[in-house]
C-alpha cells in the first residue's frame, strides 16, 4: 500500500469513527481518494495538481454534484494531514470554490402524488406492497435507503409513527398519517405469508420472494407507478416524491424547523434548499401578508 492509500485509509477511518458519516459516504470518498491518487500517480499534491485534477473532472462531463463531492473529499484529506502533522501545508487553502450543484428536480403537485397513490389496483400482493411503501414514503418524506432499510419492529402503528436510521446512523421518529397506516396494514397479511417460510426476514417491505427490497426495486415501483398515471419517468424518482413531501409541508403550513426534523437534515440550511416554495404559493403568501399587495 503506497503512502497516500495508507493516508487515505487513515482519513476514512477518522470520518467512520469520529464524524459517523454513513458506510455509502464513506465507501464514495474511497473512490473519490482512490481516483485522485491515480491522477497523481506518485506526484506531490499542490495546488496546480489538484485543478488538473478538477479540470479533468469536469472535463469528463461529471456532474456538478459529483465533482462538489470530490473536491469536499480532498479538501477533508488534507486537512486531517495537516492536524495529524504527516503535511506542514493545505494545497486546498487557496482553492476556488466548487461549482454549486445544478438545480434540484421539480416537485410533484399535490394532484400528481395523490393520483400516483390512489390509483394503484389494491387486487394484487404487489399493489398492495406498493401502496403501503408509496404511502409511507410520502407520509415520512424518507430517503430511499430508510425505506429500503426499514424493520417491522421500527413501525408503531398504534400510535402512527416510524423509526427511521438516516445519514450517519441518525435515528429519528416520524409521524404516519392514516392513509399510510391504513395501506401497510392491507400489506402485512401479504407479508406474512411471503415471508413465512423464511425466518428472520425483518424488512417492512418486501419483494415478492420475501427478501427485503433493494434501491433498484424501489425506483422502479415509484417510476412505474408514476407512468400509469401519465407522469413521465424521467420526472419521478424516490428522491423527487421526498422533496415533494418536504415542500407540500411547507406549502401546507409546517415550519423549517418541523420539516428540518421530519427529513433528517442536520442543517436547517439543507432543509430550506430542499423547500423551495412554489411561484404561486409565494404570490398567494404575499397577497394575504403584504399590506400593499392588493
Amino acid at each position: 500500500m503506497s503512502d497516500q492509500a495508507g493516508q487515505a485509509e487513515g482519513f476514512l477511518a477518522y470520518l467512520a469513527a469520529e464524524r459517523g458519516l454513513a458506510a455509502n459516504t464513506i465507501d464514495a470518498y474511497r473512490r473519490d481518494l482512490a481516483q485522485y491518487g491515480l491522477f497523481l500517480d506518485g506526484r506531490e499534491p499542490g495546488q496546480a495538481e489538484i485543478e488538473s485534477f478538477l479540470t479533468a473532472l469536469h472535463r469528463q462531463g461529471l456532474s456538478p454534484a459529483s465533482v462538489a463531492r470530490k473536491t469536499a473529499a480532498i479538501r477533508g484529506f488534507h486537512r486531517f494531514l495537516v492536524e495529524e502533522g504527516e503535511r506542514s501545508d493545505d494545497p486546498t487553502m487557496q482553492l476556488a470554490p466548487a461549482r454549486r450543484p445544478g438545480p434540484l428536480p421539480k416537485a410533484l403537485s399535490v394532484d400528481q402524488v395523490l393520483a400516483m397513490l390512489d390509483e394503484i389496483p389494491l387486487d394484487a400482493v404487489t399493489g398492495r406492497r406498493d401502496s403501503a411503501l408509496l404511502e409511507f414514503m410520502y407520509a415520512a418524506g424518507c430517503r430511499v435507503s430508510e425505506a429500503t432499510g426499514l424493520d417491522l419492529r421500527d413501525l408503531d402503528l398504534e400510535e402512527r409513527s416510524a423509526r427511521l436510521v438516516g445519514k450517519g446512523d441518525r435515528e429519528r421518529s416520524v409521524p404516519i398519517g392514516a392513509a399510510a397506516v391504513a395501506a401497510i396494514e392491507r400489506w402485512l397479511p401479504d407479508r406474512l405469508q411471503l415471508t413465512g417460510s423464511k425466518p428472520g426476514v425483518e424488512a417492512a417491505f418486501t419483494n415478492m420472494r420475501g427478501g427485503r427490497l433493494s434501491r433498484q426495486s424501489v425506483f422502479r415501483i415509484v417510476r412505474a407507478r408514476a407512468v400509469a398515471v401519465g407522469i413521465p419517468s424521467e420526472q419521478v424518482s424516490p428522491h423527487v416524491l421526498r422533496h415533494s413531501a418536504a415542500t407540500h409541508m411547507v406549502e401546507g403550513g409546517a415550519d423549517l424547523r418541523t420539516v428540518q426534523e421530519m427529513l433528517g437534515h442536520a442543517r436547517i440550511s439543507t432543509t430550506q434548499v430542499y423547500t423551495r416554495v412554489s411561484p404561486q404559493h409565494l404570490l398567494e403568501i404575499y397577497v394575504q401578508a403584504h399590506p400593499r399587495s392588493r
